[in-house]
């Protein structure tokens, strides 16, 4: 068993230890809330080590994979086919997350139960309306040092293309600044597998605070809304892999078990961030050109989060059905285009999308208190949709690098991080 496999193999089984832990500890300690609380420490602990490597990462294989483009049409190019891609994934994401909400209309049985919060409640979630004049102003930092010490993604990948375009354009002056900045994308990778090395723990640690604090009865309290998320999980999963094998061919399949361990990461860690750099590594050894891959992928991470955008129409009209609020056709269309802006830049990490549902509540008069029916099982949801934006983004990337021509065969099975970037 290579170190991939063992790393998945030690992940799975402290998903299965930690939800037996968490049971025992639920049933067992007289303050299991307690408990949960320390042991959320070695879970920000782990999150806390990813997001310390997240910023040079993308900015030094970013920076290092335009410069050696070398043509600044080319990077326009292929920044507007993946932005066509990601808009093109939205819609479906969103579009797919309303006709099932739609369909299975989860939110009615609570209203019928008279099981939902008093409509003036406070949920404690602080909403985040984005206009376009924020989306604006966030876009470009003020400061890139900011920008960095706050792990804004798309701050970032904005600076590192005009700096990489910059060092392309001075040509071999720059030859001496984008082999180190090269070396700090190698040592970064490095610093990813030990890092990585502490994932079993974090997961373990994460599912049995989980456990509990909530105790399994909320799974069974919740499990037809949550069924029902994840059947539409596994068919937004149907819909991407079936896109991905028109534009790729059946090759798609070799990338989606190079994706294995980063799915499994973003999903037992609730955090589509934390598999980032396991996320690049496995496309590279799939065969996206690197150059390519540290271009897409930063990206997607602020507009392509297909599983957080399909929870976000499906939440929202979930909590609606709860407290019996028609939602006329118009408006569940306006309220799509709605979250189609403002679930751009979302961070990958957890909760953010019940800042973004939260908002949209506010602006189509949706009691926000809805989202107390939604913050005992959040963790559980965000699993889901996390894993969801890693494939989502994998397949993004790897259909970007075909239309590109950037799409080689496969690396061999080594350690991408002692490659040289191309």
């Amino acid at each position: 068993m290579n170190n991939r496999n063992r790393l998945t193999g030690y992940i799975l089984a402290g998903l299965v230890l930690g939800i037996g832990a968490g049971y025992v500890a639920n049933i067992s300690l007289s303050d299991p809330t307690a408990f949960a609380d320390n042991m959320s420490l070695v879970t920000t602990l782990f999150l806390r080590l990813i997001k310390m490597i997240i910023a040079p990462l993308v900015f030094s294989t970013l920076v290092v994979g335009i410069a050696k483009m070398g043509d600044a049409k080319e990077v326009g190019r292929i920044g507007a086919k993946a932005l066509g891609w990601f808009i093109i994934a939205s819609v479906l994401s969103l579009s797919l997350g309303l006709v099932l909400v739609n369909i299975f209309r989860p939110g009615d049985a609570l209203h019928v139960a008279g099981a939902v919060p008093a409509a003036g409640a406070s949920s404690g979630i602080t909403a985040s309306g984005l206009t376009l004049k924020e989306f604006i102003t966030h876009l470009v930092p003020s400061s890139i040092v900011d920008g960095m010490a706050k792990n804004e993604i798309l701050q970032i990948v904005i600076f590192s293309i005009f700096f990489g375009t910059g060092a392309a354009a001075i040509g071999p002056r720059a030859n001496a600044l984008i082999e180190a900045v090269d070396g700090v994308a190698h040592v970064m990778l490095k610093v990813t597998g030990y890092v990585m090395n502490f994932a079993p723990v974090a997961v373990f640690a994460a599912v049995t605070g989980t456990i509990a604090k909530s105790g399994v009865g909320v799974l069974s309290t919740y499990g037809v809304f949550m069924g029902e998320f994840y059947i539409g999980i596994a068919l937004l999963w149907v819909v991407l892999i079936a896109v991905g094998v028109l534009v790729v061919g059946p090759r798609i399949f070799k990338l989606l078990r190079e994706l294995r361990e980063p799915t499994i990461l973003a999903f037992t860690c609730a955090s589509s961030e934390a598999a980032f750099p396991k996320t690049l590594e496995g496309l590279e050894r799939f065969g996206v050109r690197n150059r390519l891959a540290a271009f897409v992928l930063p990206i997607g991470y602020s507009f392509n989060l297909d599983g957080s955008m399909m929870y976000c129409t499906f939440a929202t009209i979930f909590i609606a059905q709860a407290y019996g609020i028609d939602v006329p056709l118009s408006t569940q269309i306006a309220m799509m285009l709605v979250l189609m802006l403002t679930s751009k830049g979302m961070a990958g990490v957890p909760r953010a999308s019940l800042v973004v549902i939260a908002a949209t509540l506010g602006q189509f008069h949706i009691p926000e208190a809805g989202l107390l029916l939604l913050i005992g099982i959040d963790h559980f949801l965000d699993m889901a949709r996390s894993a969801t934006n890693v494939i989502g983004n994998g397949i993004a990337t790897a259909v970007v690098a075909k239309w590109e021509g950037e799409l080689t065969e496969a690396a061999p099975n080594k350690d991408v991080a002692t490659a040289p970037l191309r």
